[in-house]
């Protein structure tokens, strides 16, 4: 067979660009596949089982749309684009995602869809909630918490809250990131599925989870209401109110569905309660509603029925995965505390390490500043003996100094005491001549008086011996005429030896007292020079007292 015929029998294909919320694929498909032979291709490729939950979507003419699998993909209604961009998404959502999402796979989509959703405001939820759900989206993404590796800051780049909440509180980004890491902090040792499926576990029971919103009116010419289709039924609600729907009808109370053109009609199962008929605007919508309302009616029906060999496998399988995962989680856990435990004791002995080597150069440190001490010290202590012989010679000198000058101090007291003693001997020895000097000079007059009454008695004497001796002996014998003459002559001569006695007294008194006064003034002259001696003696004293003094 030549090559030319090989490609003539090559099948045409066409080029398909799958996305999924997190990651874009491309495929080459045959011009006859199906939606559902494309639709295998892609649950084919990310491992997914789970496939009654899913559908492609693209949008032509401003309308979002799933592919039909029973149909061609070119004979759809598709964009006219090379390639052909769908959107591989959530269509269907479970009542309870604990129990009908079984692989991993599928809750990571559903996660990931559900979050986009929240973010986008196509579902609503309150701000503490959001935060609550932040923080297990930052556990699926980074695993537990770790204050040394999540340094503030790590989540700048990560959108996790609606911009509707950031609008709402004046709070900063690391404001809302100091709430988002309070909380994901709590969530240590939650892996990431057990993360992804506690982030749902919290969306499925948001008023808005899973709702499909459409356009109706009651009459053909308004559009005043809204229609939801979810996993429990079809629901009517005003306008501006999303939440609380006006009218519920449950998938088990609905006898039937259908639609005409443009109009859509619910029958009750209960037979007299009233029919509910509604408009859209376009033929189409009708047809997209009516397909949501089937699979979802579908999927209420079959949840409740027994699980299918294969779902029961399914289950049989994720159950022991699960089982299994948990183990591995738990080993792991126990691994990463071991390990955990081990760095700490690492960091524990590195720290312990650096201190000792910390210690260690601190001790060399200071042994050399203890050398240099020492050293400076040696050299204080030389300077210091130096200086202290210097001081006790010093000492020494003084005590000398001191002694000497106690020494002469005591010389000084002792000459002083003495000098005080002569002068007090001189003062007594003034006062003994002052007195004998009164005394001497009172006898002196004495004497002088009683020279001059021995004197005048001489004179008179004298002259009464010349009145004797003049010739009038007659004139005296008349009167002695019984005195014979032996008798007067023996008393003249007694007359004559008492004058000269008295004379020879006189003169010796005279010599004594002379003597006397000679002796007096040689005492008084040898008195004054011991007086002036006694005098040089205590000035010069004196001067040493003063030169004393100015020296100490």
């Amino acid at each position: 067979m030549s090559i030319r015929g090989l490609k003539k029998k090559q099948p045409k294909t066409f080029k398909v660009k799958i996305i999924t919320v997190d990651a874009e694929m491309e495929f080459s498909c045959e011009m006859k596949w199906k939606g559902k032979d494309l639709f295998d291709l892609v649950c084919r490729t990310l491992g997914l089982r789970e496939t009654w939950f899913f559908g492609l979507q693209y949008t032509v003419k401003g309308m979002c749309t799933w592919l039909k699998m029973d149909k061609k993909v070119l004979d759809q209604e598709i964009p006219k684009e090379d390639p052909i961009s769908f959107h591989f998404l959530a269509k269907f959502y479970p009542e309870k995602v604990e129990e009908e999402l079984l692989q991993e796979i599928t809750q990571h989509l559903f996660f990931l869809q559900v979050k986009k959703q929240i973010l986008d405001e196509e579902i609503y939820c309150s701000p503490e909630a959001t935060v609550l759900l932040a923080s297990y989206a930052v556990q699926a993404k980074y695993g537990d918490y770790d204050p040394n590796f999540h340094e503030p800051g790590f989540l700048a780049h990560d959108e996790l809250l609606p911009k509707r909440v950031l609008r709402q509180y004046q709070l900063t980004a690391e404001m809302w990131e100091e709430k988002i890491t309070a909380w994901y902090a709590e969530h240590r040792g939650i892996a990431r599925h057990e993360a992804e499926m506690n982030y749902l576990k919290i969306a499925q029971d948001l008023e808005m989870y899973g709702v499909n919103y459409f356009p109706i009116a009651q009459s053909k010419n308004h559009t005043d209401l809204l229609l939801g289709v979810d996993a429990k039924g079809i629901h009517i609600y005003s306008i501006n109110n999303r939440f609380s729907p006006n009218k519920s009808f449950e998938w088990s109370a609905i006898r039937n569905i259908s639609y005409s053109e443009k109009e859509l009609t619910i029958k009750p199962l209960d037979k007299k309660a009233e029919v509910f008929k509604f408009f859209s605007s376009q033929l189409k919508l009708n047809k997209l509603i009516f397909q949501l309302c089937i699979g979802n009616h579908d999927l209420f029906m079959r949840r409740r029925k027994v699980d299918s060999i294969e779902i029961q496998q399914m289950k049989a399988q994720a159950k022991e995965e699960k089982a299994r995962k948990k183990m591995e989680n738990q080993r792991l856990a126990r691994e990463k505390q071991l390990r955990e435990e081990a760095e700490r004791a690492k960091e524990e002995l590195e720290r312990r390490l650096f201190q000792l080597e910390d210690e260690a150069r601190q001790a060399n440190e200071a042994l050399l500043r203890s050398q240099e001490a020492a050293e400076l010290l040696a050299e204080k202590a030389q300077i210091a003996e130096e200086e202290a012989k210097l001081l006790a010679q010093n000492a020494a000198e003084a005590e000398q100094e001191r002694q000497r000058l106690e020494i002469t101090a005591l010389k000084t007291k002792e000459e002083k005491r003495l000098m005080e003693q002569k002068m007090r001997e001189a003062e007594l020895i003034a006062v003994k001549l002052v007195k004998e000097s009164d005394r001497r000079a009172k006898e002196a007059e004495h004497l002088k008086q009683d020279l001059r009454e021995a004197r005048e008695a001489e004179r008179k004497a004298k002259q009464k011996l010349l009145d004797i001796t003049r010739p009038n002996y007659p004139h005296m014998a008349k009167y002695l005429p019984y005195s014979p003459t032996d008798t007067r002559d023996a008393n003249f001569d007694k007359g004559s030896i008492k004058l000269d006695l008295k004379d020879t007294d006189l003169k010796r008194l005279s010599f004594e007292i002379e003597r006397e006064r000679l002796d007096y003034l040689e005492k008084s002259r040898r008195f004054e020079d011991r007086l002036k001696e006694l005098k040089s003696e205590i000035h010069a004293l004196k001067l040493e007292e003063k030169q004393s003094g100015l020296y100490c």
